[in-house]
């Protein structure tokens, strides 16, 4: 690691957003707001000797309606420009971690998986196996965004399983029948190699998006704990490492209210199971902590958050993932993604029967005019990933409800520090980063500041 930076000369970059009128804007010290006259300025200490996770980074999903959106819906001048704001470091925020549904999930265009066969057939040697669907628009955009930003780590969460395969007959309810658990593990096998052939690695997978809820309406299905265990150890992993596979598992990928589940395959299937893949629609981040705290050798990730209609801009949305994703940081995650890449104008397209729709996504993509419009969404996460790289490590930074925070320092040598201000009120805000000057400034009630510290422009 390189820390004998010219920290002197280099000076800080500062981006702040307060309000929808400016988001994620360039500042320089003296741009930034006068410190409020307070005795009881918040003082932030970043500490570089407290050490915690590595990050792997933060993204979303090329779900089949938002790589739809981006690949046909665009012209190839607007691709153009959004791609390297989404994963080029410095023309963009280099995004850098793609969780991406294996097969139809509530967001695509049709119901599909990667062997969908007619009523009543089966197919044990998966000689219908094919990912010709995500070759039309997914693995053209993965190979794009690899492209811009070659250390993109991509994982695979299946919403359901082969129709076939379940007691349901569908991708819709049910659960996985016995006899098809090896079948369903070499379905993971044949996922990783066709990926492989396009050149594209697959870092990771789940067992099973949601285990522990089946919609109604959309692929989904109930994997209980024992169950997911069980299909872990005794036949996904032998699977990978018999066809030389290094992709890592991830268990659970659900909310922070049951960490009994995780807890529970971990105790089952610990030797098969390489960590634990939350989301934030129920419980909290602490969590991920309490279940780490158990099992500290196994990985922390946080796979899915989707802002929508149902929190307003700018406040309390964009401060929902400001205030979220600094929870999720600090309790030891190692990956912060949120949801849809793209929707559309009537956040869509959904499978068919879904509804209505409310979430929102990383950009939106308007079917009828072309318009391209990005979302609070990615001014928040740009906070986080423009200066938090891959290999970045968490280090300490004291932090609370007022003015929650946290710290990485990067491969480089550079450390970038996140504050929000959570209050409803200004804040005298000091921050002392071991090797240069304090910063004393004022932040406005729900705004959000990055400082990196030893970066060049």
């Amino acid at each position: 690691m390189n820390t004998n930076m010219d920290r002197g000369k280099s000076e800080v970059l500062i981006y702040e957003s307060n309000g929808e009128g400016q988001l994620f804007a360039k500042k320089t010290k003296a741009e930034l707001a006068p410190a409020p006259s307070s005795a009881n300025a918040r003082v932030i200490v970043v500490d570089d000797r407290e050490r915690y996770q590595e990050m792997d980074g933060f993204g979303a999903s090329f779900t089949d309606s938002a790589a739809y959106l981006i690949h046909q819906v665009l012209s190839a001048e607007q691709r153009a420009e959004l791609m390297p704001k989404l994963f080029d470091e410095k023309r963009g925020i280099g995004l850098s971690v793609i969780r991406n549904p294996m097969g139809a999930s509530d967001y695509a265009r049709e119901f599909y998986s990667y062997n969908d066969l007619p009523e009543g057939e089966t197919d044990p040697a998966l000689e219908r196996f094919t990912i010709a669907h995500d070759e039309q628009d997914v693995v053209p955009l993965m190979k794009e965004a690899l492209q811009l930003n070659p250390q993109l780590k991509m994982m695979g969460s299946p919403w359901s399983p082969p129709g076939w395969m379940k007691t349901s007959g569908s991708m819709i309810g049910g659960t996985l029948k016995e006899e098809w658990y090896a079948t369903y593990a070499d379905y993971f096998v044949r996922y990783v190699q066709a990926y492989a052939e396009h050149g594209i690695p697959v870092y990771a997978v789940t067992p099973q998006n949601e285990a522990l809820f089946s919609p109604p309406h959309y692929p989904g299905m109930i994997f209980p704990a024992a169950d997911q265990a069980r299909f872990v150890r005794e036949h996904l992993k032998p699977r990978f490492a018999a066809n030389g596979i290094g992709a890592k598992i991830f268990c659970y990928d659900h909310n922070w209210d049951k960490p009994e589940y995780p807890l529970e395959v971990l105790e089952q299937a610990s030797d098969a199971v390489d960590g634990v893949a939350w989301h934030w629609y129920g419980g909290s981040s602490s969590a991920q902590s309490d279940v780490w705290a158990a099992f500290p050798e196994k990985e922390v990730h946080f796979t899915e958050g989707s802002g929508g209609e149902w929190i307003p801009p700018f406040e309390q949305a964009f401060s929902n993932v400001m205030r979220t994703g600094i929870g999720i940081l600090r309790n030891h995650s190692r990956s912060f993604v949120l949801w849809n890449m793209a929707l559309d104008e009537e956040n869509g397209p959904t499978v068919p029967g879904f509804g209505n729709s409310t979430c929102r996504g990383i950009v939106k993509i308007n079917q009828q005019t072309r318009e391209l419009t990005y979302t609070l969404d990615y001014y928040a996460l740009a906070h986080f990933s423009k200066h938090i790289r891959p290999g970045a490590v968490r280090i300490g930074s004291n932090s609370d409800d007022a003015v929650p925070t946290v710290a990485f320092r990067n491969v480089d040598g550079s450390i970038a520090v996140v504050l929000f201000n959570d209050r409803s009120h200004s804040e005298s805000v000091e921050v002392r980063v071991p090797g240069y000057e304090t910063m004393s400034f004022g932040m406005e009630a729900k705004s959000a500041l990055t400082l990196a510290f030893g970066v060049r422009d």
